[in-house]
């Protein structure tokens, strides 16, 4: 599945204008654009502050441009590379100002994340125990659940971000959904 993107009127893929932006830093212009306001919404349902996503955000991107030569392509998109810096902005953020990480449930984003912890008729009364739920999670796993099911990231991109091999995403994400049901019920 080779991205294409359009540079000065060429028809380029993705690993090429990485490439060329190795070569010459105006060209990570075309990756800035292509995936800033995913990178900004990712920040912002975390940090819930447009200032202060609109920081990370820059530093996220200033980062990947400072150390472009150093990604390798591995068959994910560039993306997955963007927002492992970008989880690791965020996290650097809540431990420094030891601030309290936010879960932004908007309807339907977590609708798959519902339909594999309930599956019976009680669903409604469950989902308004889900942010308290949430709010028990480590850090660690509030993320993978987000990254996985309220984001629906595959595992092997949820292992990128994480920086964990994708088997290690799938047993966690199952060890930690089955957390979240033995809170649910006491």
């Amino acid at each position: 599945m080779k991205q294409e993107i359009h540079v000065s009127n060429q028809l380029l893929g993705e690993e090429d204008v990485i490439r060329k932006s190795r070569q010459n830093p105006a060209n990570f212009k075309v990756l800035y654009e292509k995936y800033y306001r995913d990178i900004f919404r990712f920040i912002l349902h975390r940090v819930g502050d447009k200032q202060t996503t609109a920081d990370l955000t820059s530093q996220v991107f200033l980062k990947a441009l400072l150390n472009i030569s150093q990604y390798e392509f591995r068959g994910l998109p560039f993306s997955a590379w963007l927002y492992r810096i970008a989880s690791n902005e965020c996290n650097d953020l809540f431990r420094k100002r030891k601030r309290v990480r936010m879960v932004v449930l908007e309807d339907g984003a977590a609708e798959e994340l519902y339909e594999v912890m309930f599956e019976n008729e009680a669903r409604d009364e469950l989902k308004q125990r889900l942010p308290r739920v949430l709010e028990q999670l480590k850090p660690a796993e509030l993320e993978l659940i987000e990254l996985r099911y309220m984001e629906s990231r595959p595992f092997r991109e949820v292992a990128d971000i994480m920086g964990i091999t994708e088997n290690n995403a799938k047993v966690k994400v199952y060890r930690i959904l089955d957390k979240m049901k033995r809170i649910m019920v006491t």
